[in-house]
């Protein structure tokens, strides 16, 4: 159970009470939005709450890039989120209202592209691409290969290895 002892409740206390302003003010900088600040803010020190090691820091200084960095990431799958959402609301809007998903629905669409966005940017540059252009676009894998300027057997292998990683994810072995 995290911060099972006192010692480690009071360290996390006291990095919370030094940091969370800082935080916010650093995020409302990088956001420029008071609400998301406070909102990732707070969910970075959930994420050092639950971690299975609290993190411990020599100085504050220390403490602070390591919350940076965190915040970062945290700014770079928000933004990433609010693409992706805007993207499938564009995609919404040129159907018929009759067609509309549930809200629900919706929320499921945007987690499911946000898990194959986040395997896609792992896979190596001409693995993306060979996907992009076969199930985005709808080339075959000659003209992938002319323009990747490959083989036809390599398309067929990049292909092959970005649906072994997004079948990895839809089976739950991956994230």
């Amino acid at each position: 159970m995290p911060f099972a002892n006192t010692s480690t409740q009071q360290d996390f206390h006291a990095l919370y009470s030094d940091h969370h302003g800082w935080l916010v003010k650093w995020l409302r900088w990088r956001l420029g939005n008071a609400a998301d600040a406070a909102d990732l803010a707070q969910d970075a020190f959930v994420r050092l709450i639950v971690k299975s090691e609290p993190a411990s820091f020599a100085t504050p200084v220390q403490a602070r890039a390591y919350l940076r960095a965190m915040a970062q990431g945290m700014c770079s799958d928000l933004w990433r989120r609010r693409e992706i959402e805007q993207a499938w609301l564009d995609a919404l809007a040129v159907q018929p209202q009759a067609h509309m998903p549930s809200p629900e629905h919706c929320a499921i669409v945007v987690e499911t592209l946000m898990e194959i966005s986040a395997v896609m940017d792992r896979l190596p540059g001409k693995v993306c691409k060979a996907f992009v252009m076969a199930q985005i676009q709808g080339l075959p894998t000659s003209e992938i290969a002319t323009a990747l300027e490959v083989s036809v057997r390599m398309v067929q292998k990049y292909l092959a290895q970005a649906m072994l990683q997004l079948a990895l994810v839809d089976a739950g072995l991956r994230s």
